[in-house]
Order: C-alpha cells, then structure tokens, then sequence
C-alpha cells in the first residue's frame, strides 16, 4: 500500500447551505473557498455546495443542500445524533465567550455541563439542528 485515505473535510447537509455556512464560517473564523462567497451583486443565492476553509486553504467543512432534514432529537433517540463535531477551548473562560458567541450566530444549548470539574463543556446544535460540542480540553 502507497498511502492511506486522507480527510478531505467533514460536509453536514443543511436546507439553507448559505445559513450554515455563515454560521460556521463566523464561529470559526473560516473563510469560502475561491467562488463559493455569496454574489457580490445581492443577486440570488443559487449555491447547494460550499467549502470552507482555514486561513492556509485547507479544507474544513462542507455544506450541502438536501431537501429536508430532521434535525436530531438528541438526548431522545428518535432521531439519532448519528455525527457531531467537538471543538476545544483553553479555560472556562474562554468556554463562555464562545457560548455567547455561538448562541449569537444561532445555535442553541442543548446540554450545559459546565458544573463538571473534569470536562466542562456545552452541547449545542447549529442552525440546521447538527450538535456540536464545545469544552475545555
């Protein structure tokens, strides 16, 4: 074997690709890769896939357009987690900034576990319902 498979990025489905997109390009400090930003002119927004990507290029994540998603119900399991995505922060601090922030863009809490000494963390879900966790770590 020459070589192993490498992560290209993570796509999430969304209805509004654009939404989330935003929300995770603001929460992130992403950036669209070259000729996914939004239409300079305010025309319609046709796009059904966008790449983000880091500040070196990289790609990061993706987003589609589906037609409709059930946005998990997690803790309840009728409708499965099935992927999140974790994101770690240096203190407690910096956990509450981001909190903020992430609330700010649209997400919201779906657990608070900041009360645990070990791992303090949050459980959010984004705009389009997908969780994602935020603790110190």
């Amino acid at each position: 074997m020459t070589e192993f498979p490498r992560l290209l990025h993570t796509v999430l489905d969304a209805e509004d690709p654009r939404g989330l997109a935003e929300f995770y390009r603001q929460f992130l400090g992403l950036n669209y890769r070259t000729g996914d930003e939004p239409p300079a002119d305010g025309s319609a927004d046709e796009a059904d896939w966008l790449v983000l990507v880091d500040t070196a290029g990289n790609r990061a994540l993706a987003i589609q357009q589906v037609e409709t998603l059930a946005p998990t119900t997690w803790p309840d399991s009728a409708v499965p987690m099935q992927l999140h995505l974790d994101f770690t922060v240096p203190d407690t601090g910096t956990l509450d900034i981001h909190r903020q922030r992430a609330l700010d863009l649209g997400a919201r809490i779906l657990l608070d576990r900041t009360d645990d000494p070990d791992e303090p963390l949050y459980v959010f879900a984004d705009p389009a319902g997908h969780p994602f966790c935020v603790f110190v770590g």
